[in-house]
């Protein structure tokens, strides 16, 4: 059995969800400049969203205060992953690997959830 996470650095989804971030970053750093402001603003901001509401749900008391965070994360992985495609389909960059992350990334944020639906607020891995 996994050690319980003393922190949120110490779970899997965060570590993940973190990488992401900076694979969003080093791509947005190529976007054209009239980008600046629109597509790599939201695209960022969505993306650093994820990796914070886990930090901050992790804190949280109840397993419900817990599962509102990391809805919050699964709702702005959502819309980063929107960014993507299309900032692909704007001939930005090849975002095929970040999507593929931003699935493993859903489906830890979905496990987190359930955990935290049967033990209470408990889960930590």
């Amino acid at each position: 059995m996994k050690t319980p996470a003393r922190s949120f650095t110490d779970l899997d989804v965060w570590k993940n969800s973190h990488a992401l971030v900076l694979e969003v970053y080093r791509l947005t750093e190529g976007f054209p400049e009239h980008e600046r402001f629109g597509l790599t603003r939201q695209m960022r901001r969505s993306a650093v969203s994820v990796p914070a509401n886990i930090a901050e749900g992790f804190r949280k008391y109840t397993s419900a205060d817990k599962a509102r965070f990391m809805n919050t994360a699964e709702g702005s992985l959502e819309e980063c992953r929107y960014y993507c495609i299309l900032a692909q389909a704007l001939g930005y960059g090849q975002t095929t690997s970040m999507l593929e992350a931003m699935d493993v990334v859903a489906g830890q944020l979905a496990a987190y959830v359930r955990r935290l639906r049967q033990s209470g607020g408990k889960a930590g891995a």
